[in-house]
């Protein structure tokens, strides 16, 4: 019996009889063969069917970040034709991306790169392979989100409703887990496009002094953190502006800690909406960004390069304001109607 027969029972099925088919598989069977080695087939063909995204850090931000698993996995069923496979590359011990021998082994035909920092050598690494890479949230890229407008819209709300002692939540600015007051210059030296947008888009409105305090990861306790130390501050803020759902949510508890009513005594706006911001006590008002659609543009794109067909258009994907109970008119000051 050929070779091309035994091929043709594991990969064609369809070319053979059904008895032949029969006859082949009982014999592998009985001889212990349990098919054709995939990775000597990808050697063969030089095609793995697999998609690598890499992250900026360790693979349980992919599993605890809620706007993030949301697009992920929006992402991997885009891609998922049965053909397909999803390879998630965390980010090193340092942050910021894979490290460039986790790229150089990786076996993948397309690499799409989230949200990592600007200068991130892993991005380099797959440009020197050669591999196809669909960027999102970054600069140059392929997808990304309305950032620096939705946080524009975040400013304006709190200010329409008079609030002027202000405080930010700020996401990390480098890969370095760096958490506290921010300085001009570390505002200055920011790596992460997507934390440079939105910061941009709430001092575009906020008043210069307003304080700002970073937190190295989107986590609620994290979030209770710079809530307390925001709120600590003289004058206390009496709208807190989070680059996060889950940053607002634990700035929630942070105001209960201290007694204090939300929105009777502090305004807390969100950046995301991810379903927790809707069950949030109070409910959550924050920014909308559409991450089931986020993540069926990014598992396009990456499609069409796995198909040999040149990256399609940039994509933005836009931002709305969903105000919800978090936020009110400033406390004691009704305003004019």
């Amino acid at each position: 019996m050929s070779r091309a027969t035994v091929s043709n029972a594991y990969n064609r099925p369809d070319q053979l009889s059904e008895r032949l088919r029969a006859e082949i598989m009982s014999a592998a069977a009985r001889l212990g063969y349990a098919g054709p080695d995939p990775i000597a087939r990808s050697l063969a063909t030089q095609r793995s069917g697999a998609v690598a995204v890499m992250l900026d850090r360790g693979l349980s931000a992919a599993f605890s970040d809620p706007a993030l698993s949301i697009m992920l996995d929006t992402l991997a069923s885009t891609v998922d034709t049965g053909e397909r496979s999803l390879v998630l590359m965390p980010g090193g011990p340092q942050g910021g991306g894979p490290t460039t021998a986790a790229v150089a082994r990786v076996h993948a035909d397309v690499v799409i790169a989230y949200s990592l920092p600007d200068n991130a050598p892993a991005l380099a690494a797959v440009r020197e392979r050669g591999l196809p890479l669909v960027v999102v949230d970054q600069p140059g890229a392929d997808v990304r989100v309305a950032d620096r407008e939705g946080a524009s819209l975040a400013a304006r709300h709190v200010m329409d409703l008079g609030h002027r002692d202000i405080g930010i939540i700020s996401l990390d600015m480098s890969p370095d887990g760096q958490t506290g007051p921010v300085s001009p210059q570390r505002i200055s030296t920011a790596q992460f496009q997507v934390t440079v947008e939105r910061l941009t888009g709430y001092l575009d409105h906020v008043p210069p002094s307003t304080p700002i305090w970073e937190a190295s990861a989107s986590r609620r306790e994290l979030g209770r953190e710079a809530a307390a130390w925001l709120l600590a501050q003289s004058p206390r803020p009496t709208a807190l502006l989070c680059m996060s759902d889950e940053l607002a949510i634990g700035a929630i508890r942070a105001a209960r800690d201290v007694d204090l009513g939300v929105p009777g005594d502090l305004t807390i706006v969100g950046f995301d909406d991810t379903p927790a911001a809707a069950w949030a006590d109070p409910p959550l008002t924050t920014i909308r960004q559409d991450l089931l659609e986020k993540g069926r543009q990014t598992g396009e794109q990456a499609l069409r390069l796995l198909d040999g067909r040149p990256p399609g258009e940039p994509v933005t994907i836009p931002v709305t304001l969903v105000a919800r109970a978090s936020s009110g008119e400033v406390p004691g000051r009704r305003l004019p109607r």
